[in-house]
C-alpha cells in the first residue's frame, strides 16, 4: 500500500519557530514516531506533505524510503492529500495518517487494513473512529438506523442533534488507490473553514457504492493529536508510562513507574532495579542485577551485570564492567571503558579513558585520555593534565600503581608497573617499575607564630 503522512501544519498554538511536527516526544520529533510506525508495516510507498519548514522537517527526518511533497498553501487535508498524488501507485490503497499524532499502533493500523481487506472481490474505504466521553472539536461519524456510515461531518459544519454524537473520526483512513484521485477533484471548500476536507471522500464513496468500515483503536490514546505544549506535555507522559509499564511486564523494578523518563531504546536483564527520576537516552543496555540509583541519567551505555549506579550519575557513551560501583556524583564521558571490579567515587569524571580490573578513583579526580592498568588505586584529586593547549596527549598507567592524593599527571607520561607516588606530586616524567616518585620539598615550622587579627575600630 501507500502511505501518506500529513505534516504540513504551522502548528501555531506551539508558539514556537520550530515547525510542530518535529517537537519532541521522548527524545525524537513527533514525525519519526509516526515513520516508525509506518516502516513497520512494510508498504510499497511512504509520501510525507510538508509545508510550514518543509525544508527543517526534510533534513530532520530525511530517510532513503520516504519521499517528501511540499504543500504550498495549507487548504485543508484533501487538498495536502492531493498534492501527494503524483507519487502514488494508484494500483494499491492509500493509507492517510498524521505527522502530529505520535502514539498510533502498529496494531490498531494492521486491524484498520484487516476491516478494508476483509472482501477481496469488493473495494473498501475504512476510517479509524473512537468514542468519546467528550468529542468536542472532532468530526462526527453520522449513520443511518442499521449503523451503516453515511457521512463524516466536521463539528463547525454539524447541526445541533449531529454535535450530539461521540462517535468522532480520528482522520486515519484507507482509502482505495483507484478512486481517490476523481474524489479529490470532487471536493469543495463550501464549509465553515473554507478548506478542501479529506473526510468528504466519504460521501463520494458511499455515492459510488462503495462500504465504508469501520474500527476502532486499541487505546484511545493512540488517536490523540498534539496542537499545543500542553497537549505534548500529556502525550509524553502516557507514552512514558506504556514504556514503565512494559518494562514493569518483563520483570524491572521501577521504584515509581510514574518517575522514569525513557527517550531512545532502554534494554533490561533479569533482576534489575531502577530508582527514581533516571532518564535514558539512546541506546542503553542494562545487564542482569544492575542497580541503577535516583536522578541518574544514562545515554548510550552498556552497564554491566552486578554493576551498582548510585545517585545523580551521569555516564555517557561509556562501557561499564561487571560488579563495578560508580558514583555518588560521578560522570563518565564518551570513551570511558572501565573493567570489572572497578570504582568510580563522587565527583570522579572519566573521559576516554580505560580502567583496568578493580581499580579505584573514589574522589575529586579527573582522568581524561588515560589507560590505567589493574589494581591502580588513584587517590583524592588526582588529575591527569591531557590538554597542552594545542592538543591532547596520553597517560598510561600499568598494573598495580598506588598514586596519592592531590597528584599531577602531566601526559604524555607513563607510570610503570607497580610505582608508588606520593601525595602532592606533579609528575611530568616517566616513572620505571617499582619505584617511589615524589618532589622533593622543605617543610618549615616557625614557634611562636601569630596570625594576622582584624583591626578593632
Amino acid at each position: 500500500m501507500n502511505i501518506v503522512i500529513l505534516a504540513a501544519g504551522e502548528g501555531k498554538r506551539m508558539r514556537s519557530a520550530l515547525p510542530k511536527v518535529l517537537h519532541l516526544l521522548a527524545g525524537q520529533p513527533l514525525l519519526c514516531h509516526v515513520l516508525d510506525t509506518a516502516r513497520a508495516l512494510q508498504p510499497a510507498k511512504i509520501v510525507v506533505v510538508v509545508g510550514h519548514g518543509a525544508q527543517a522537517v526534510q533534513h530532520a527526518v530525511a530517510m532513503p524510503e520516504v519521499e517528501f511533497v511540499i504543500q504550498e498553501q495549507q487548504l485543508g487535508t484533501g487538498h495536502a492529500v492531493q498534492q501527494a498524488l503524483p507519487l502514488l501507485d494508484h494500483s494499491m490503497p492509500v493509507l492517510v495518517l498524521y505527522g502530529d499524532v505520535p502514539l498510533i499502533s502498529v496494531s490498531t493500523l494492521e486491524r484498520l487494513i484487516k476491516q478494508a481487506s476483509a472482501d477481496p472481490n469488493a473495494q473498501r474505504c475504512a476510517v479509524l473512529t473512537a468514542k468519546l466521553a467528550e468529542p468536542s472539536g472532532y468530526g462526527r461519524i453520522v449513520r443511518e438506523p442499521m449503523g451503516r456510515v453515511v457521512r463524516i461531518v466536521e463539528q463547525k459544519d454539524a447541526s445541533p442533534e449531529e454535535c450530539k454524537i461521540n462517535e468522532v473520526n480520528t482522520g486515519i483512513m484507507l482509502l482505495p488507490g483507484a478512486r481517490i484521485a476523481n474524489w479529490l477533484a470532487e471536493l469543495n471548500n463550501h464549509n465553515a473553514q473554507h478548506e478542501y476536507y479529506l473526510t468528504d471522500v466519504i460521501e463520494r464513496a458511499i455515492a459510488d457504492n462503495l462500504e465504508v468500515v469501520t474500527t476502532q483503536p486499541d487505546n484511545v490514546s493512540e488517536t490523540m493529536g498534539v496542537n499545543n505544549k500542553l497537549q505534548l506535555a500529556l502525550l509524553e507522559r502516557i507514552y512514558q508510562r506504556q514504556l514503565a509499564d512494559a518494562l514493569l511486564d518483563d520483570g524491572v523494578m521501577l521504584a515509581d513507574p510514574a518517575r522514569i523518563d525513557i527517550r531512545g531504546a532502554l534494554t533490561c536483564g533479569r533482576e534489575v532495579s531502577i530508582d527514581v527520576n533516571c532518564v535514558f537516552e539512546g541506546a542503553v543496555r542494562l545487564a542482569d542485577d544492575v542497580s541503577i540509583g535516583p536522578h541518574c541519567v544514562l545515554k548510550n551505555a552498556v552497564i554491566g551485570a552486578g554493576a551498582k549506579i548510585n545517585a545523580f550519575t551521569h555516564i555517557e557513551g561509556a562501557h561499564i564492567g561487571e560488579r563495578a560501583v560508580i558514583g555518588p556524583y560521578a560522570r563518565l564521558r564518551p570513551g570511558a571503558r572501565l573493567a570489572e571490579d572497578t570504582h568510580i567515587g563522587n565527583f570522579v569524571e572519566v573521559k576516554n579513558a580505560m580502567l583496568g580490573t578493580g581499580s579505584k578513583a573514589n574522589h575529586l579526580s579527573y582522568i581524561g585520555d588515560a589507560t590505567v592498568g589493574a589494581h591502580v588505586n588513584l587517590g583524592a584529586g588526582t588529575i591527569t593534565c591531557n590538554y597542552d593547549g594545542a592538543q591532547k596527549h596520553c597517560t598510561v598507567i600499568e598494573d598495580n600503581v598506588f598514586v596519592g592524593s592531590a597528584t599531577q599527571l602531566v601526559a604524555p607520561v607513563k607510570i610503570a608497573q607497580g610505582v608508588t607516588i606520593a601525595a602532592g606530586t606533579t609528575i611530568w616524567k616517566d616513572v620505571p617499575a617499582g619505584a617511589l616518585a615524589l618532589n622533593e620539598k622543605t617543610q618549615i615550622a616557625k614557634a611562636d607564630y601569630v596570625r594576622p587579627s582584624k583591626r578593632k575600630d
